[in-house]
């Protein structure tokens, strides 16, 4: 007789706008091929729902806009063992209660760090290159010299020196696609092991060295408490003129004010995917300022790139039915270091 096949019951809560990106025919059928998932339509809200199903819900499928998983909803879910986040920080879901019920948690933050890291990697080889600055010399003469012109500080990408603030999941990834280039690449973590940053190719620095050596700063470090303004004006009156700062991780890692003082000087160039507060109010300098390239936290994954966040998603709701160990897990004690 063949054995009763262990189909668990799942729900997804995320901000409706993501699910069609996110969730595409192929990741729909990965998913309708392992849970059940009586109601496609995305939970904002776990209460004013009050859906009949939740009390048979096992599996969590979350994302962006997902509200907190707190003892008053857990009550509503008895049966829930895991939730499985195709973000990249699930800080703003967790509660206490999930890992005081043993409910396992896991983290797509592996696949959202790919589209970082090459926005990053893209945003390093520009400012290496002098193309944000050139751009504007470009528009200011209506034309260009007959040679190209060399914006201050900018000696193209051969030998330059980059410094990475962080070996995250996306500051490793980020150093591992750098070493196909000819570039002399720095890395501060005061956590990071110096073998596992030689193994790919980098050197471990000190945030003063590198800060004193780079010509463009790369940060992908958490937003901790300790964390909050570790580029200081201090640290930021060492880069030499014409250097690049570039933040796609939290604004709060910058002392904003600092920063600001700096670009208007015109000393520094920046590429901002994050800031504090964000968005600038309509105030700041940082939308008018020629020497700031200002995105808004477009970094991450984004349209098609979403769906290796499902993908990594779906893979991790595969193991836990399989009774396997999660590649993806997030712990109590790793929240205290990720932002």
């Amino acid at each position: 007789m063949t054995p009763h096949r262990y189909w668990p019951v799942a729900a997804l809560a995320m901000d409706p706008r993501l699910t069609a990106d996110l969730l595409g025919e192929k990741q729909w059928r990965r998913l309708n091929g392992i849970v059940q998932v009586p109601d496609r339509s995305p939970i904002l809200d776990f209460h004013a729902n009050a859906l009949h199903h939740l009390g048979l819900v096992e599996v969590l499928l979350t994302g962006w806009g997902c509200p907190r998983v707190d003892g008053r909803t857990l009550h509503l879910m008895p049966r829930l063992r895991l939730i499985a986040h195709t973000g990249s920080s699930v800080k703003p879901i967790v509660t206490d209660e999930l890992w005081h019920r043993g409910i396992l948690v896991s983290s797509a933050a592996a696949a959202n760090a790919i589209p970082v890291a090459e926005f990053a990697l893209a945003a390093i080889l520009f400012a290496n290159k002098g193309v944000f600055r050139s751009r504007e010399e470009t528009r200011r003469l209506r034309g260009f010299k007959s040679h190209p012109w060399v914006a201050p500080g900018s000696d193209g990408n051969l030998g330059a020196v980059v410094g990475i603030v962080g070996f995250s999941r996306t500051g490793r990834r980020l150093v591992q696609l750098l070493a196909s280039f000819d570039l002399d690449v720095l890395v501060y973590d005061p956590i990071a092991k110096p073998a596992e940053i030689a193994a790919l190719g980098a050197r471990q620095a000190s945030l003063q060295e590198l800060f004193d050596q780079a010509g463009v700063v790369s940060l992908h470090a958490p937003s901790l408490p300790e964390t909050h303004g570790l580029v200081s004006g201090s640290m930021l009156a060492r880069l030499r003129d014409g250097a690049t700062i570039i933040n796609t991780a939290r604004g709060d890692l910058i002392d904003q004010d600092a920063l600001e003082r700096e670009l208007v000087s015109g000393r520094l160039f920046a590429v901002l995917d994050v800031t504090r507060p964000e968005p600038p109010p309509a105030s700041s300098p940082l939308y008018e300022l020629s020497n700031v390239f200002l995105t808004p936290h477009m970094a991450g994954a984004a349209g098609r790139e979403t769906k290796r966040l499902a993908d990594l998603a779906i893979d991790e709701i595969s193991r836990f039915i399989a009774g396997e160990p999660l590649a993806h897990q997030v712990t109590p004690q790793m929240l205290q270091s990720i932002g």
